[in-house]
């Protein structure tokens, strides 16, 4: 989003230049026909000097209306530091994900930020477990596709659900450091049993995906383009053969 206030002055400070430069070029046009129309008398070059004069003095002061109806308009009020430095950030997000390269940068800088905040706590080990699975999973999610679409849809929906609860033990994790007993400590102690199964329920999905892409590729028959690739070599010993046969056979023919 634009800066209100910057471009109201923005367009102040344009709006100004541009009524100093029609006020300095309509008072060169009428003094240049002030003097040379005296001088060589009243003809049609003198029409064009008065003309250009007159059409510049004209543009000068609407420029000088303008500026002022503009500077009596009271100036958008100023953002808040969090709100400019949000808005600072989504430009240059933008800018980024235009990239060739630039989502898959954002996300790896998303994913280590992540990492960074949870570093230190139970949920760290768990989190990086994760990733791998994830990593792993959207390497596999191009082939994955018929029966298997519904299990990708649950995986991303499994993921999100699976970090929320990473950051809730993190969370939990830091408030038990003020009281290390009590109820808080039992809830912790299931959050991260809760996060431990899930994630290990996550990577055995992933070795099940990469089973079943293993299994739809057929690795026991051979691959067709190999089976093509063979046809045509035996295609070409043949034809190979057969015209040294007929080399072999054909009556050389004599030189007059």
């Amino acid at each position: 989003m634009v800066d209100e206030r910057a471009r109201h002055f923005r367009r102040l400070r344009r709006l100004r230049r541009s009524a100093r430069r029609w006020s300095v070029l309509a008072g060169g046009l009428g003094g240049a026909a002030a003097v040379l129309t005296p001088y060589a008398g009243l003809g049609l070059p003198d029409a064009a000097w008065a003309g250009a004069a007159g059409s510049a003095i004209a543009v000068a002061a609407w420029r000088w209306v303008d500026l002022r109806a503009l500077a009596a308009v009271p100036a958008p009020p100023a953002l808040d530091p969090a709100e400019a430095a949000a808005r600072s950030r989504a430009r240059l997000v933008a800018a980024v994900e235009r990239l060739p390269v630039g989502p898959g940068v954002l996300a790896e800088v998303r994913r280590v930020r992540s990492r960074l905040a949870l570093r230190g706590t139970t949920a760290a080990e768990a989190w990086a477990r994760l990733d791998r699975a994830a990593l792993t999973l959207a390497g596999l999610a191009g082939r994955l596709t018929g029966l298997a679409e519904p299990a990708v849809r649950e995986a991303a929906e499994a993921d999100r659900s699976l970090r929320d609860l990473a950051h809730r033990v993190a969370g939990v994790e830091r408030a038990l450091n003020l009281a290390p007993r009590g109820p808080l400590a039992e809830v912790h102690a299931t959050l991260v049993a809760e996060l431990e199964s899930g994630v290990a329920a996550y990577e055995r999905l992933v070795v099940a995906a990469a089973g079943y892409v293993a299994e739809d590729a057929h690795p026991g028959t051979e691959h067709p383009s190999a089976a093509r690739l063979t046809e045509a070599t035996d295609l070409l010993h043949g034809v190979a053969g057969a015209l040294a046969e007929l080399r072999t056979t054909q009556t050389p023919l004599r030189t007059p």
